[in-house]
C-alpha cells in the first residue's frame, strides 16, 4: 500500500509539473511500388491540474491507510 501511495504522489507531481505529454506518430500517405510518402504528426495530450491534485491526494490517502494497518 505504501509503494502505491508513493507512486501516486510521484505521478501527481509529474502531472502538475508537465501539464500533459506529447507523442509522435508516422502516417503513411501513399505507396506506389517501392516509393512511400509519409509524414510525422506530433500530438499533445493536455492533463488538467486537477488530475495531478487527485493523484497526490490519493497517494497521501494510501500512505495514511497503509500506516494505520501496520499500527493495528
Amino acid at each position: 500500500m505504501k509503494i502505491a501511495g508513493i507512486v501516486l504522489i510521484i505521478v501527481g507531481a509529474l502531472a502538475l509539473a508537465y501539464q500533459g505529454f506529447s507523442f509522435t506518430r508516422t502516417e503513411k500517405d501513399a505507396q506506389i511500388g517501392p516509393i512511400k510518402i509519409q509524414h510525422e504528426e506530433t500530438e499533445h495530450v493536455p492533463l488538467p491540474p486537477i488530475v495531478g491534485g487527485i493523484c497526490i491526494a490519493a497517494g497521501i490517502g494510501a500512505l495514511v491507510l497503509g500506516s494505520r494497518r501496520l499500527a493495528t
